[in-house]
């Protein structure tokens, strides 16, 4: 497998060192990535999106969600006691989990529900002020020249 080259990112841009790790992280890391629990990751509106996660067997109180730097990670335990028990079949897993998701500059949660088996995480992006395209007037007047104070006429 080739390996991804950041080097001429760096050469044209300013800023994009984090995208370019994350892109160098994301080609070298094991072709095995954890499959549960299944997640979806919709685009609910404009800078709306929403992760669903398929938490069959916990309740609310068995998982967490929690932010750090620009990392989403949802943790799920398992309080069940199963030494009493004898399963014919096992299909529901409930072994502990630990999923993260690497979110993008100005993305935040803006709430978590669970609700029939699903943990939903609702985010938004908001961009601030400074970053939003704003509309700059063109004047059609002709510049007035500049006025230049001397520091001799101005201690008179």
């Amino acid at each position: 497998m080739r390996r991804f080259d950041p080097t001429p990112l760096y050469r044209a841009s300013v800023g994009f060192d984090r995208m370019a790790d994350m892109l160098d992280r994301v080609l070298s890391a094991d072709l095995q990535t954890p499959s549960y629990p299944p997640y979806n990751i919709e685009k609910t509106d404009e800078n709306a999106y929403r992760i669903s996660l398929a938490v069959a067997g916990f309740s609310a109180d068995d998982l967490s969600v929690e932010i750090k730097e620009n990392a989403l990670i949802v943790t799920g335990r398992s309080t069940e006691d199963d030494s009493g028990r004898e399963y014919l079949h096992r299909g529901i897993a409930t072994r502990a989990f630990e999923r993260r998701f690497h979110l993008a500059d100005h993305v935040r949660v803006t709430g978590a529900r669970h609700l029939d088996g699903m943990l939903h995480i609702d985010l938004a992006r908001e961009l601030p002020e400074a970053l939003k395209p704003r509309r700059i007037a063109i004047s059609t007047e002709p510049r007035k020249p500049a006025r230049l104070v001397d520091a001799d006429t101005q201690a008179a």
